[in-house]
């Protein structure tokens, strides 16, 4: 792979577009969701270009429609985000060299998505000083299509027909990634635990049971990593973004 930033840059957007065909789906299932719970127009699409975090943009759309209290609403968003602060955790290291321009663009760009790709780029052992440009090329990729599937969701609205099944969509997309970096005790063990919870708590009110399963999920994944440890935080859940 040549190291210059334009084809690190190119190379990002190439590996990251078979992602995109479950994140297009996403983002319109997103955009008719935020318009069925009463969000106008500007504060829907407001939330993909200033949160950017599919998961919580889901919660939130679903507890502002319920008229949760705002505490809730921001606690729990910020539970099911935690896992950003492992993404950050990991990259950290490669990034340290860059000017703080270039760290607060990948930090406001950085998505489930965006790690996976970018992370395995920094997993190769090669000497290339342009490794960020790959990192852009990725996240800018899905950034466009988020922010257009998004408003196109909004736009279609709730004339997006039942029968389509494109809910189905979520929950497959979040298992595509959640699965394949299953492979220490610890991770295994969060993923595991925080599902039995997440089930035993789904009828709590405001989705108080995904705040709880996360801390269980972490609490389990914490426990094992004292007892052997793990050579780097992995991705345990998906954001699309």
């Amino acid at each position: 792979m040549s190291s210059d930033p334009r084809s690190e840059f190119w190379h990002g957007v190439r590996a990251e577009l078979p992602i995109l065909l479950g994140v297009i789906p996403f983002g319109m299932i997103y955009g008719a969701l935020a318009t069925s719970e009463g969000i106008p127009f500007l504060p829907a699409l407001g939330m993909s270009s200033i949160v950017f975090a599919g998961s919580a943009q889901f919660i939130g759309a679903t507890l502002i429609g319920d008229t949760a209290p705002f505490i809730v609403i921001v606690l729990t968003t910020f539970v099911v985000n935690l896992r950003h602060a492992l993404y950050s955790a990991s990259l950290a290291p490669h990034l340290k060299h860059l000017s703080r321009a270039w760290k607060f663009l990948l930090s406001y760009l950085l998505t489930d998505e965006a790690f996976a790709v970018a992370i395995t780029r920094y997993d190769r052992q090669d000497q290339s000083m342009h490794r960020h440009w790959f990192f852009l090329g990725a996240a800018l990729a899905l950034w466009v299509t988020w922010q257009a599937t998004t408003l196109f969701g909004i736009l279609l609205g709730a004339r997006i027909p039942p029968g389509w099944g494109l809910d189905f969509i979520v929950p497959i997309s979040f298992i595509a990634l959640v699965v394949p970096p299953l492979k220490e005790r610890p991770a295994i063990a969060s993923a595991v635990v925080a599902s039995f919870v997440a089930l035993a708590a789904a009828d709590l009110p405001y989705k108080l049971g995904l705040i709880l399963a996360a801390v269980a999920g972490i609490a389990a994944g914490l426990a094992l990593e004292k007892e052997g440890g793990v050579r780097r935080p992995q991705a345990l859940q998906g954001d699309q973004p």
